[in-house]
This record gives structure tokens, sequence and C-alpha cells, in this order.
């Protein structure tokens, strides 16, 4: 008898923070998803076996976005049980800035950016409205027009 171990599927996702050429804030990335469930996201997906969070990260929003982003800090982990309709799924979840406009790729339909009071939060898939209020929370308000 062999034990196989049952435990949630490690995903990232990352809140990208885009600035201008002069390091002006302009808002967040989100993405409009091609695949069940439908909906907006914060771009993001599996840990591949081999591969750490980061270098998930990393590529994750490489394929959806387009952007290469440098991770700046973590924002927390979201493992709650029922955060993803199809299976138990936990979340490391990254703060990132980067340049450049975002073209939506991979399984993401669309990639767009949205100042942080045109999110629409009851758009938003998954616990991705969690996190982006967390991610509000923490955000120094005094830096940049939000």
């Amino acid at each position: 008898m062999s034990f196989t171990p049952k435990t949630p599927y490690l995903t990232v996702d990352g809140i990208i923070e885009i600035y201008d050429e002069k390091d002006n804030f302009k808002g967040i990335v989100l993405i409009e998803r091609k695949n069940e469930p439908t909906g907006l996201a914060l771009p993001g997906g599996f840990v591949d076996v081999g591969e750490s969070v980061e270098e998930a990260l990393l590529r994750e929003m490489r394929e959806e976005t387009g952007l290469e982003v440098a991770i700046t800090k973590l924002l927390g982990v979201y493992s709650d049980p029922v955060r993803d309709p199809r299976f138990h799924t936990a979340s490391v979840t990254f703060i990132a800035h980067a340049k450049g406009m975002p073209v939506g790729g991979d399984d993401a339909k669309k990639a767009g950016v949205y100042s942080l009071i045109q999110i629409p939060m009851d758009e938003l898939v998954f616990d991705h409205n969690k996190m982006i209020e967390d991610y509000i929370q923490t955000f120094d308000r005094g830096i940049c027009n939000i």
C-alpha cells in the first residue's frame, strides 16, 4: 500500500503595478479569462514541478500579459478551500511592478490596466477581490493618484 499525499494545488497570482516613463502609478493589471471560471482576474497560474513560486510568477506574468515584471513584495498566501470552484488551490500572491502596456496571452483573452477606483470588484473571479482589498489596505496613497 503506497501513500499518495493529497494537498492543494500551488498557484501564484500577481498584482502588477503599472508605472509610466516618469514613474507615475497608472493602475494594476487585470486579465479577462478565456477559461472557466470566466471573468476578470489577476494574472497568475500554477507552479510547475521544479519551479520556485518566484519563477512561476515571472513566467505567468510574461505569458498572460507580455510584461517583464519585478517582484517588490509578498502580499500573502490565500488558501480558502473554496477560493477556486474547480478544486482546492493555495495561492502565493505577490506585488510586482512593470512599465508598458499589457497584452493578453496564453489563457488571458485580454489584459488591461485599471486604476484602483475603476476595478469592477463584482466581476472578479476566485478570491481576487479579497487580494485587491488587502493590497489597497497596504497601499501608500501618498505616492500616487488612485
